[in-house]
């Protein structure tokens, strides 16, 4: 992980874009420590994977206990051709 003022940004951009690219991640920091993060499109959409993952886990998880604490409903496939 690198840490950089945004003046050296500016300076440096296409060294540090390569570097953000070959997998570095780089913290610019800025007054008021209103600091950000520049990482690859690959690894920001790694993290957005996990992230999905997550909260789909996180549903099932509240699926499997609601099932197991009886709130859902049983039917055959003749009742539910009946409803079509």
């Amino acid at each position: 992980m690198l840490a950089v003022k945004s003046m050296d940004v500016r300076d440096n951009f296409k060294t540090l874009c390569d570097k953000v690219f070959n997998g570095e991640t780089l913290i610019i920091s800025r007054p008021k420590n209103e600091n950000i993060v520049m990482l690859s499109e690959h690894e920001y959409n790694d993290m957005l994977k996990a992230k999905r993952n997550a909260e789909y886990l996180t549903m099932i998880d509240k699926s499997m206990a609601e099932a197991e604490a009886g709130g859902f409903v049983t039917k055959t496939i003749a009742e539910l051709e009946a409803n079509e």
